[in-house]
């Protein structure tokens, strides 16, 4: 998946930079709201909370060094592409 950000100009999208997609590409297009939290409008309370409380619990394993490297992530994701 690639992220990319456009703007509309005269009723047209217009990426904000050069992109290598083959001509005649078709993307799919989702519509952000300015804080980019329109998938939270998707979850029920009880879900928001749970996605809260496991978020406060990555950030606690982070700061208690159990973390993984972001390049080695990286990495595994690269070798499943091939």
């Amino acid at each position: 998946m690639e992220i990319h950000q456009a703007r509309v100009r005269n009723g047209r999208l217009v990426l904000d930079e050069p992109t290598d997609l083959p001509e005649g590409k078709v993307v799919k297009i989702m519509v952000l709201d300015q804080d980019g939290d329109d998938v939270n409008d998707e979850m029920s309370d009880e879900e928001r909370a749970a996605l809260d409380r496991s978020i406060d619990r990555g950030i606690a394993q982070i700061r208690a060094g159990e973390g993984i490297p972001a390049e080695v992530i990286v990495r595994e994701i690269r070798a499943r592409r091939t």
